[in-house]
């Protein structure tokens, strides 16, 4: 039988579309995230047109466009610099005044012709934060923190994406998603309905944020000044269902840190040293203990 009554489905149903479009809008932002630490923020393709805005599909128009003239015969859409996309037979291909030049490119030294696409692709980016947003709108149910969850929700798959791919968790979106935390929790506070308590998350965020501050100057190369950052965020929303929750999901994110770490360590892909970013799973766990926390009450 299923545990959401008639009345939370299109609840659900509407936190889920929410989520669909909210995570379809996070490749452009993920991609240009995705530098290791000390380098600016992507301004370009792979090619090296310009990508315009932080919101939407990771995709460049300009090489769908080109590539879409390519396809259909007209050379002047081309990108300079691609052989490849020469006709073998077109004489405009081979150098004047060289008549041994090959006609057909050579594809060990030829670039291979742009893609369009960038980044991490949209649909399992959509499909995490729909699935996400579901979840959480299936246990809070209509209570005023259900908001506070559905707006951090994507950029908390956001985080999770930029680290995972280049152990990076930028300080222009850990610390305003910890700002954000306290605020909008603290008007929900003034909503009548709530289920949690403010105080709490603030002292939660102070006490996790301290908690892995510790943990970074005992061992700095295993745990990084990001993940403190990022654990001031995790603690405001852990502590707003009261300190079980917030050691339940400090638990909760290193014990999914230590099984993915065990799982690569058993297939050989790491070793037991290999360092690992730690980000995600402490994300996992801020939402499992909210989803705790939340059916809790």
């Amino acid at each position: 039988m299923s545990t959401v009554p008639s009345t939370g489905l299109p609840l659900v149903a509407a936190a889920a579309l929410w989520g669909a479009v909210a995570g379809a809008s996070l490749p452009r932002a993920a991609y240009r995230f995705s530098v290791p630490s000390g380098e600016p923020w992507r301004e370009r393709c792979p090619v090296g047109h310009p990508v315009r805005g932080w919101i939407g599909r990771g995709r460049c128009g300009q090489c769908t466009a080109n590539s879409a003239a390519a396809s259909a015969g007209n050379p002047a859409a081309t990108p300079a610099g691609d052989p490849a996309a020469a006709p073998a037979d077109d004489p405009a291909a081979t150098p004047a005044g060289d008549p041994a030049a090959p006609t057909v490119a050579d594809p060990a030294t030829t670039p291979a012709r742009p893609h369009a696409s960038y980044g991490p692709r949209t649909l399992p980016a959509a499909a995490a934060t729909a699935l996400v947003c579901a979840a959480l709108a299936a246990v809070t149910g209509g209570r005023p923190e259900l908001a506070v969850w559905l707006l951090l929700a994507p950029v908390g798959v956001l985080l999770a994406v930029v680290d995972f791919r280049v152990r990076r968790l930028p300080d222009v979106l850990t610390l305003p998603l910890a700002g954000a935390a306290l605020a909008l929790l603290g008007l929900a506070a003034l909503v009548p309905g709530h289920a949690g308590h403010w105080p709490t998350a603030l002292y939660g965020a102070l006490a996790l944020g301290g908690g892995y501050f510790v943990l970074f100057l005992v061992n700095p190369a295993g745990m990084g000044f990001g993940d403190v950052k990022l654990a001031l965020g995790a603690g405001a929303v852990l502590g707003w269902y009261g300190w079980p929750v917030v050691l339940l999901g400090t638990f909760a994110g290193f014990l999914f840190g230590a099984l993915y770490g065990g799982a690569l360590v058993v297939v050989r892909r790491a070793g037991r040293k290999t360092a690992i970013a730690f980000g995600p799973f402490l994300i996992a766990g801020a939402f499992a203990g909210v989803l705790i926390g939340a059916y809790g009450t």
